[in-house]
């Protein structure tokens, strides 16, 4: 099969998909536990989408510049800095290191 094949399956999947989340009734939908899971679940796919595309490169790991910016804009947040200084420290920190030449 081709590529565009399987692209339009995977299209027509994740429709299928949304669709049935319509068909969930609204009293599973207003319990707590089901706001908390969804919050966690968030936090939990957006977390590893960041270690991956930190330590990834390709098919294999790597350890450069962007390491280095992620542990500096965890150290930002956990002294609660402001999200944008966040993200100004930790681009910051991989343009000195990528300038002292950890690629």
């Amino acid at each position: 099969m081709s590529l565009w094949i399987w692209l339009l399956i995977a299209c027509a999947l994740a429709y299928a998909w949304k669709l049935v989340g319509y068909l969930v009734p609204a009293k599973l939908l207003e319990d707590p536990r089901m706001s908390r899971v969804a919050g966690t679940m968030t936090i939990g796919l957006l977390a590893s989408l960041t270690v991956v595309n930190t330590v990834a490169s390709g098919q294999s790991l790597a350890a450069d510049a962007r390491l280095g910016a992620l542990a500096a804009a965890a150290i930002a947040l956990a002294l609660r800095a402001p999200f944008l200084l966040v993200v100004v420290l930790g681009a910051g920190t991989a343009a000195v290191l990528r300038m002292l030449g950890w690629n």
